[in-house]
């Protein structure tokens, strides 16, 4: 049994990513960071389909500096970008691992198939699809995904539209997938993998400021979340430090 620690009001898993590679074959998982935590404190539903994943592991070096700050630590932060292009390198050669991608702007998640099967060597993503924007509002365009998504023999779903919406959307449809064993929710993993956007160089994570080149990457979208809505963070986290925190919900 993983051993987990409680930071506000989510338990994250304190794994390694090796023991995270061999044992990840199904469930929901999902990659809490600063700003997950934050929409943790006013979205019920959100924080009802967290509850509910299998797995949940931190994604954010600002996250684990926060848990050492409340006395406590994690073995390893689990970047999920990062962690799912290391998954699919070690399923090469696992026939049984097959993977569909939901999510990115239009053509950009079928580029990511292209690119990711290029350096397996096989088709290991087996389909991609880029929806809509609002799709999650489209009962009948989220049937037609369920459906295509079960006309392929994929078992690993990574839905990557950003959050809440990723997360709510594999909990609320997760019991319609014939095939689907896994479900990752991965923010822009897509993008990423397609080459659409570009990683944080290394100094920047090691420093843990991979926000900041994300910010400066795309400020109009990324300023008020990181310097704004995000920093009611460090408030919360005072607060559970001070025995004063208790969950909304």
């Amino acid at each position: 049994m993983t051993q987990k620690v409680r930071i506000l009001n989510i338990d994250i898993q304190n794994i390694t990513r090796k023991e995270l590679l061999e044992n990840l074959s199904e469930g929901i998982f999902f990659t809490p960071n600063v700003d997950h935590l934050v929409k943790l404190q006013k979205d019920a539903e959100f924080y009802n389909v967290y509850q509910n994943a299998d797995w949940v592991v931190c994604d954010s070096k600002i996250v684990a500096i926060g848990l050492k700050f409340l006395r406590t630590s994690i073995k390893e932060v689990i970047q999920g970008s990062s962690f799912f292009t290391e998954y699919y390198l070690y399923h090469k050669n696992n026939e049984n691992v097959k993977i569909f991608l939901l999510g990115a702007a239009k053509e950009v998640a079928e580029t990511a198939m292209l690119k990711i099967n290029a350096k397996v060597g096989r088709n290991i993503v087996v389909g991609a699809h880029s929806p809509s924007f609002g799709f999650e509002n489209d009962e009948t365009e989220c049937q037609e995904i369920v459906h295509m998504i079960n006309t392929t023999n994929a078992n690993v779903l990574l839905v990557g539209v950003g959050a809440p919406k990723q997360e709510k959307w594999i909990f609320k449809y997760k019991d319609l997938f014939t095939n689907i064993k896994l479900f990752m929710a991965l923010g822009a993993t897509i993008d990423f993998e397609a080459g659409k956007v570009k990683r944080a160089p290394k100094i920047f994570q090691k420093f843990a400021i991979e926000w900041l080149f994300r910010m400066c990457s795309d400020p109009k979208r990324l300023i008020k979340r990181y310097l704004i809505d995000d920093m009611a963070f460090f408030y919360y986290l005072l607060k559970q430090k001070l025995g004063l925190y208790q969950n909304p919900f």
